[in-house]
């Protein structure tokens, strides 16, 4: 503690004790570098300060806000939990774990964190970071990705923490895991605990912590297609809920077996719109990787030829402006080949 007085970094969310604040932040933070976080953290707050704020604020906006992010869910849960704060706490944070932890995206690890660092309640918080220096400082052989893990380094962390100052310790433990006690190559020599490590004393800190090799991810194929109609192009909206909830997209889907990608495109946007288009050209090939899997996006620039859309699988769909398209938040596989699209208005390919 002692040494993260001196030696934390200065983070934005570390300058409050508001609940609030402090929960955008660990929202964000999940499984997300802190400088990708830090712009989005001062947009998110500039533009929703209070959960009242963000309770009253749009889904749309709420995910534009959000794109580019990653996971998704976290703000869609993020955005239905500050409504339950408002109507159901009249916009007050609960300041019990129990009661906190009853709002949606909000498990162990939130829980402790907002809880600890806004309120002093001693719960001790568990993340990668933790986890790491755990394994070192005990040598614990279990692994960090196994599911029972959190529980196993919970009762280490638990034994640990400060109860007259748990926001501190929490903080601390998390920043020595970010600056010094890395994944690869640990500043030992510079670690203000290194004489109760077990892993340094035997010169193991390569061995820890121990994780379960993942199986190997997946690979999908997708085509999609910008269906161009007059000056418009056409986009759909994904379903609420599950991987990409609520954001919009260019319509397409998975190659089937042995089909080529034209062809998937073709029949893809006919499935999910009930629409015929013809492929004008190749756009772009976009490889994206997501947590368990990866995909290979093939791009093609359409033409409408005819039918009416009727959707089978998307809830909303637009014809828009090329210059309308920042108003609508879409996937980052997406956003990597939106300036790419050529502007009927402009002849110019920067939307």
């Amino acid at each position: 503690m002692n040494w993260y007085r001196a030696s934390h970094r200065r983070l934005p969310w570390r300058d409050t004790r508001d609940p609030y604040l402090i929960w955008v932040s660990e929202v964000m933070l999940q499984q997300t570098q802190v400088k990708t976080v830090i712009p989005y953290y001062q947009k998110f707050i500039h533009l929703f300060p209070t959960v009242r704020d963000l309770a009253a604020a749009d889904m749309e906006q709420v995910l534009k806000l959000w794109e580019g992010l990653g996971y998704y869910a976290r703000a869609r849960n993020f955005h239905k939990a500050a409504g339950i704060v408002v109507d159901k706490f009249d916009g007050t944070i609960p300041e019990t774990i129990d009661e906190f932890k009853t709002l949606p995206g909000v498990g162990d690890y939130i829980g402790a964190a907002v809880q600890s660092i806004a309120f002093g309640h001693p719960h001790a918080v568990v993340d990668g970071n933790v986890k790491r220096v755990l394994a070192r400082i005990y040598c614990l052989d279990t692994p960090v990705n196994r599911s029972n893990a959190h529980a196993v380094f919970k009762v280490h962390a638990d034994r640990l923490i400060e109860p007259d100052d748990p926001s501190c310790f929490n903080q601390a433990i998390m920043e020595l895991g970010a600056l010094v006690c890395t994944p690869k190559s640990p500043r030992c020599r510079d670690c203000p605990v290194s004489e109760f490590c077990k892993a340094f004393k035997t010169s193991t800190t390569d061995q820890y912590p121990k994780r379960i090799k993942p199986k190997k991810t997946p690979t999908y194929h997708i085509a999609a297609g910008v269906v161009q109609k007059g000056n418009r192009f056409l986009i759909t909206k994904r379903k609420p809920d599950g991987l990409l909830g609520g954001l919009w997209e260019f319509p397409g889907g998975k190659l089937e077996k042995g089909e080529s990608p034209r062809s998937a495109c073709i029949r893809e946007i006919r499935e999910e719109t009930g629409i015929t288009v013809a492929i004008d050209s190749h756009l772009a090939t976009v490889r994206h990787a997501y947590t368990h899997f990866k995909i290979k996006l093939e791009v093609y620039c359409c033409s409408y030829l005819s039918g009416r859309v009727r959707l089978n699988g998307p809830v909303d769909h637009q014809w828009i402006r090329l210059k309308e398209i920042n108003r609508f938040a879409f996937p980052k596989a997406n956003l990597k080949f939106i300036p790419l699209i050529p502007d009927p208005e402009n002849g110019s390919s920067d939307p």
